[in-house]
């Protein structure tokens, strides 16, 4: 068990200092001789709280330091009235924009943080659709609507193998209607394989390729989360190492590895270091919202030194009040 100094010099490392620390630099503030100073950064150290990284440099936090300090040590800090006035104006539109409303918080969270901030959003088991429309662009090609209950649109050209009639792009559309309309976005997969497939089999085989086309659409769809981000180069910002960089650019541009930062978890959760399979060197703090009928996780991406205390209020604030 630490005392409350040691719990005291660590919190003061972890928050107040962005570089290796040693015991003159706390003394003054603690009000406590070098030599005391030093001998609870070497108890910490020997607890594998604190580490050096070099043989005669100060101390810096190891990951079960900051680990303990978010479980133990770490209060939330009060957002400033400038930044609680700009979010407050951004609210405002939630109802008519979320998308745009959770785009400018992901930017005013990067601009507060110099983290990295990614939204991966879908619509929630309330959503369902109401409307599938197709119109035709060229023989081989038409535009494709989905249209939810919540007035969330999804368009894609879609293209055929070969020219299709008109008429038998309406006839697989008005059957793919018939079928779906009303049917929760989660279920729309299920329904087209076992209810519309069968029958669409007994058609030629050109109607089976509008299906196949406009199939993998919809499929598209309900499966794809819709994926914001923001401060993508403030990355560039928290390293030196140029390999480490291209390595986390390189995720970020990986859609199937965006995805596996969906949150599971109720509450703020913060992965530090290694506890995410991001990268060893990275901390994510993430959370859970819902919101308008979507529903999704807030991810800030950032160094192990990131102001966790700083990144967990500002998360809270943003998903409360998307909530509301």
């Amino acid at each position: 068990m630490l005392s409350e100094r040691q719990k005291a010099i660590l919190k003061m490392i972890i928050e107040d200092y962005n570089t290796p620390v040693g015991s003159k630099a706390i003394c003054g503030i603690l009000g406590c001789s070098s030599a005391t100073i030093r001998s609870d950064m070497n108890d910490l150290e020997e607890l594998g709280l604190l580490e050096k990284t070099h043989v005669s440099s100060g101390r810096v936090p190891s990951e079960e330091g900051y680990r303990y300090y978010v479980n133990h040590l770490m209060e939330p800090k009060a957002l400033t009235k400038d930044a609680v006035m700009k979010f407050d104006e951004i609210f405002r539109t939630k109802k008519v924009a979320l998308t745009d409303t959770i785009s400018k918080s992901l930017e005013l969270i990067s601009e507060l943080t110099n983290c990295t901030i990614i939204s991966l959003g879908r619509a929630s088991h309330e959503n369902f659709i109401t409307k599938v429309e197709a119109i035709p662009v060229s023989d081989t090609s038409a535009a494709a609507i989905v249209v939810t209950n919540t007035g969330h649109v999804e368009n894609r050209t879609v293209f055929f193998e070969e020219k299709v009639d008109i008429f038998e792009i309406k006839r697989t559309i008005d059957l793919i209607n018939k079928y779906i309309v009303g049917t929760p976005l989660e279920e729309v997969h299920t329904k087209l394989e076992l209810e519309v497939k069968p029958i669409i089999q007994e058609s030629v085989d050109y109607q089976k390729k509008i299906f196949e086309a406009f199939c993998e659409f919809m499929n598209d769809v309900t499966d794809t989360p819709n994926v914001h981000m923001a401060g993508r180069n403030n990355i560039i910002k928290n390293f030196d190492d140029v390999d480490k960089i291209k390595h986390i650019l390189d995720k970020f541009e990986d859609r199937d590895f965006i995805k596996t930062i969906k949150e599971k978890e109720n509450g703020i959760n913060i992965y530090i270091g290694g506890e995410s399979e991001f990268d060893p060197d990275v901390s994510i703090v993430k959370s859970r919202y819902k919101s308008n009928g979507e529903e999704g996780t807030i991810a800030v991406i950032g160094p192990k030194r990131m102001e966790y205390d700083r990144v967990a209020a500002l998360l809270q604030y943003i998903v409360d009040n998307l909530e509301e």
